[in-house]
C-alpha cells in the first residue's frame, strides 16, 4: 500500500512492521521514523489507529488471565532455542502439535495395514 506521497519511510515498510511499533519492540531510531511517517500519512495513521484499537479491545477482554509461570518459562525457553538456531521452528511446532498435546501417534504403514482384532474376526467375501 502506498498513499502516493513521498516519505522518508515507505508505507509498505511501516505497515510490515506496524505490530513491532505498536508493541514497542523496535529500536528508538526506527520508532522515530515511523512516528514521523504516521504523522504525515493519513492512510497509515488510520491503519495504526485501527490496530491500536484492536489491541486495546483484546487487552480489555482477554487480559485478565494470568499465565502460569511454568508455561511462560517453557514458551520463552522454546523461543530462545528457535532464535538461537538450535531448534527448527517448523519442526518444533509440528512435534508440539502431534506429540506433546496428548494426541495418539499416527500408525506406521505396517501398523495401518495390519487388521485389528475386530477386523480379523469378520468374515470375508471369499468365506461366504
Amino acid at each position: 500500500m502506498s498513499c502516493g506521497e513521498p516519505h522518508e519511510t515507505d508505507c509498505s515498510e511501516v505497515l510490515d512492521h506496524l505490530y513491532e511499533f505498536l508493541d514497542h519492540e523496535m529500536p528508538d531510531g526506527d520508532c522515530a521514523k515511523f512516528e514521523t511517517h504516521i504523522d504525515e500519512c493519513s492512510p497509515c495513521l488510520e491503519k495504526y489507529g485501527l490496530e491500536q484499537a484492536v489491541k486495546k479491545l483484546v487487552k480489555r477482554c482477554c487480559g485478565h488471565d494470568d499465565v502460569p509461570r511454568d508455561l511462560r518459562s517453557k514458551v520463552m525457553g522454546r523461543i530462545e532455542l528457535i532464535r538461537s538456531g538450535q531448534v527448527d521452528a517448523e519442526v518444533d511446532l509440528r512435534s508440539a502439535l502431534h506429540g506433546e498435546c496428548g494426541e495418539p501417534d499416527r500408525p506406521t504403514t505396517a501398523q495401518a495395514d495390519r487388521p485389528t482384532t475386530a477386523e480379523a474376526d469378520l468374515p470375508t467375501a471369499a468365506q461366504d
